[in-house]
């Protein structure tokens, strides 16, 4: 691995023509589905209506959402679970059904994480798969403290949009999917996840990866 500066790189894709892939605008899926069961509140917004997506520690506050990827194939659903103390995907699942079953199976991989003591915030939007009874009974058994955003209001979750927005810009737009199968495409994701938590530099990270920054502070071995 060679070490390279940001503005050299701007340099050079300056020099041989290159241009930085962008968001395309789509219309976000909705999970919504009604008020199923009694909403929590908005933990993270303050009295001024200004939201705290930071965290001081691990396992402070995650945030969680769902995504849709549509290629020829088909759709493919992605639910992650991200520590919002460094961006560290914590867990994951992906599926062609945006079911309870998918949003669930993400939950207990990010409590592995959890230390004794740890009771952290966990927010989503108001989708229906953070307001079932298998979704609130996890959080209830590990300790997890839930809080929603308001209905419709996407600022709310804006953490997590922006996690997606950065995943489909390096992982998605701008391949050619086609003659790529569900199945195929379902693994995908894994990998980039792992290269994300392990590998992927941050310059809010002093320039490491979410792993190489919490080797450095001592958190992991």
């Amino acid at each position: 691995m060679v070490d390279v500066g940001e503005w050299t790189v701007r340099d050079i894709m300056r020099d041989e023509g290159l241009a930085a892939r962008s968001a395309k605008k789509r219309r976000r899926y909705s999970s919504y589905e009604g008020e199923i069961t009694e909403a929590p509140g908005n933990l993270l917004r303050d009295e001024r209506g200004r939201h705290r997506f930071h965290a001081g520690e691990p396992n402070e506050l995650w945030i969680a959402d769902v995504t849709e990827f549509r290629i020829p194939a088909g759709k493919v659903y992605l639910s992650p679970i991200v520590d919002c103390f460094d961006g560290m995907p914590l867990s994951w699942s992906i599926s062609t059904s945006p079911d309870a079953e998918m949003a669930n199976s993400s939950l207990p991989g990010a409590c592995k994480w959890l230390g004794e003591g740890d009771h952290p915030k966990i927010h989503s939007d108001r989708g229906c798969h953070y307001r079932w009874p298998g979704w609130i009974r996890i959080c209830d058994e590990n300790g997890l403290v839930r809080s929603m955003s308001r209905r419709g209001c996407s600022p709310d979750n804006a953490r997590c949009e922006g996690f997606f927005g950065r995943l489909k810009i390096e992982f998605f737009y701008g391949c050619d999917w086609a003659g790529v199968t569900i199945e195929e495409f379902v693994g995908m994701p894994d990998a980039y996840f792992r290269w994300y938590g392990d590998v992927r530099i941050k310059s809010d990270l002093d320039y490491r990866s979410p792993m190489q920054y919490r080797r450095g502070l001592g958190l992991v071995a």
